[in-house]
């Protein structure tokens, strides 16, 4: 963990070793002076030497000028070096987000994701700019104000080192507690920032079902739960400052006592103990900062683990050594496929009769060119079984061909160009209908796309917007409608020239007649392009070459239409209930 933040520092590196540098050299200054104004109380002062006054009042002024240019110049340097680590640290785990499969997704919530890149990461910036400057001003002040103190009074020192010893004991049984508590409090916060992902991300379900009260409880309920492990954990912080306070003046008060008997045997001048009550000064306050920085570090350690386990993660589906860069063709072929989901939710929302496998002892061939429709209740395997196809996914067991070769073999990009998959879920990105477009080939020509467009009968509604390609897609794709934005996805996959172009339940909301004349524009515009079609009418299906039934995560049966009206039960029932009730089959069960 920790060489993993420190590979982060990075160009930030030379910042990093000035600021303790310049934070010494600062110190230095402040510890001196104390002592100049010793010589200043006895030899100018108290001898009536006006001369000595000056020339050690001077001293103080300029060792002050100086320990005030090195405190700035550390200041900027520390916050330069601070916030470039911090963007470092996003920089790395964004880029190695961007690396996971589907399955390495499902470890981390995206609530939980958001939660690292921004209040962890805040705190560990925090806590790399204290440790920077107090991390040395601390130590390093602690230590040359005891040798001062020896200096002037080897005696009255053992009572700083009785402070300490207290202090020290009374620090740890408070930070020992406290650090149990604060890896408690990010795991609130992932669930605090879930809640206001979930209500503004569905915020239109929200006013349309008048939760509004509801989702104002579920948001206090973490809220609460966050507020009240936040102030355990605070209210046991703040019993530093009575600790540290009794320290003080118990030190205080030692000194004056035992002070005062030196000066009256006069072993020890006016001067000496007006500086010894600065420098216990000194010295407790540098115990405080040492104690705020083992908070600190206490708060910042749940979330050093918390960023290098996103960064440290490795990519659960990578590269093969001499990678297959050339899909020869669109066949696609299962062999005795299993597949298990590692997230226990999903493993539960997934599941089917076979060991709680999405997928088991799943076999079949598809050929190149052939169109496919692949139908079954919700639950029963269909969008795990595609996603197995790009490799978002990778088998628990078996094998799945993609022209022949094992997709395991495949250079991931090569793979994924081949097999264009439009998900269940559509997805559109800010920016202009073109730019959205574009995601499925960058350098597509206006023309290209208007032909994608007009494949996914998205052409039409999108030259009747009022800029037409050039329109801009608001987030999240908000205005535009579910069968729109459907089509535009359509499109975005047509771009990329596939081999094999899969839908997942893809046209659910667009209406009959638009989704036949899709299906029609692919059977007449795609013939050599393999197509798999998910959906859960009947008539999205009907007119492909065969039609996969699926099963609680088995194959059912895989011929034609025709064939299977007249073999398999599944398949005749949900025909009948169809065509009789002109609704869709869902059995009861998770999402597929």
């Amino acid at each position: 963990m920790i060489k993993t933040l420190y590979n982060q520092i990075g160009e930030y590196g030379r910042a990093a070793v000035a600021t303790p540098l310049l934070t010494a050299l600062e110190v230095v200054m402040d510890v001196l002076i104390p002592y100049v104004t010793a010589m200043l109380i006895d030899r100018g002062i108290m001898a009536g030497d006006m001369q000595a006054v000056y020339l050690y009042g001077l001293l103080m002024v300029g060792m002050a000028l100086l320990s005030l240019l090195f405190g700035i110049l550390a200041g900027r340097v520390s916050a330069y070096a601070s916030t470039g680590f911090a963007s470092n640290l996003r920089k790395a785990m964004y880029r190695n987000i961007q690396t996971f499969s589907f399955q390495d997704i499902d470890r981390y919530s995206t609530s939980g994701l958001v939660t690292r890149m921004t209040t962890d990461v805040n705190s560990l910036q925090q806590a790399f700019q204290q440790i920077l400057r107090i991390t040395v001003r601390a130590p390093f002040r602690l230590l040359l104000s005891i040798v001062m103190c020896l200096v002037i009074d080897p005696r009255l020192s053992l009572i700083f080192i009785i402070a300490m010893v207290v202090l020290g004991i009374s620090l740890y049984l408070i930070i020992s507690r406290v650090a149990r508590l604060f890896q408690q409090v990010y795991v609130k916060y992932d669930e605090l920032n879930q809640s206001v992902q979930e209500n503004v991300t569905g915020i239109r379900v929200v006013k349309a079902f008048v939760r509004e009260d509801y989702e104002n409880q579920k948001f206090g309920r973490a809220a609460d739960g966050l507020y009240k492990l936040y102030t355990k954990a605070e209210s046991l912080m703040a019993l530093n400052h009575p600790v540290m306070n009794m320290v003080v003046y118990g030190c205080i008060i030692a000194l004056s006592w035992w002070g005062a008997h030196f000066i009256v045997g006069g072993t020890l001048t006016t001067g000496e103990l007006t500086s010894l009550f600065t420098y216990v000064m000194s010295i407790l306050q540098a115990l405080m900062m040492l104690s705020m920085i083992f908070v600190m570090l206490t708060q910042s350690a749940a979330s050093a683990k918390r960023v290098s386990e996103v960064i440290e993660h490795k990519a659960s589906i990578v590269n093969p050594d001499n990678a297959v860069t050339e899909v020869r063709d669109g066949s696609v072929e299962f062999q005795g496929v299993r597949f298990d989901y590692e997230n226990e939710e999903l493993r539960i929302l997934h599941s089917s009769l076979h060991k709680r496998s999405a997928l088991f002892n799943v076999s079949f061939k598809i050929a190149s060119g052939e169109t496919i429709g692949v139908i079954g209740g919700t639950g029963s395997g269909k969008s795990t079984l595609v996603n197995l196809i790009s490799r978002l996914y990778d088998t628990t067991k078996g094998e799945v061909l993609v022209g022949g070769v094992n997709v395991k073999d495949y250079d991931l990009t090569t793979l994924r160009d081949a097999v264009s998959v439009v998900l269940q879920k559509n997805t559109l990105f800010s920016g202009s209908v073109l730019d959205n477009l574009r995601w499925g080939r960058k350098d597509a020509t206006l023309d290209e796309c208007r032909e994608a467009c007009q494949m996914a009968q998205a052409d039409e509604f999108v030259m009747e917007m009022p800029q037409g390609y050039d329109t801009k897609i608001e987030q999240g794709g908000t205005n535009v409608s579910g069968g729109q934005k459907q089509r535009l996805c359509i499109a975005r996959a047509l771009l990329k020239k596939p081999k094999i172009l899969v839908l997942d339940d893809s046209t659910s909301a667009c209406d009959t007649r638009t989704d036949a004349r899709i299906q029609r524009a692919f059977r007449e515009q795609l013939p050599q392009m393999t197509k798999i079609i998910i959906a859960q009418r009947i008539s999205s299906v009907q007119h492909c070459d065969r039609i996969l039934v699926m099963d609680n995560g088995v194959v059912s049966a895989f011929d034609t239409h025709e064939h299977l009206l007249a073999t398999n039960a599944l398949y005749k029932e949900i025909y009948d209930i169809q065509m009789a009730d002109k609704g869709d089959f869902d059995k009861k069960g998770g999402e597929a």
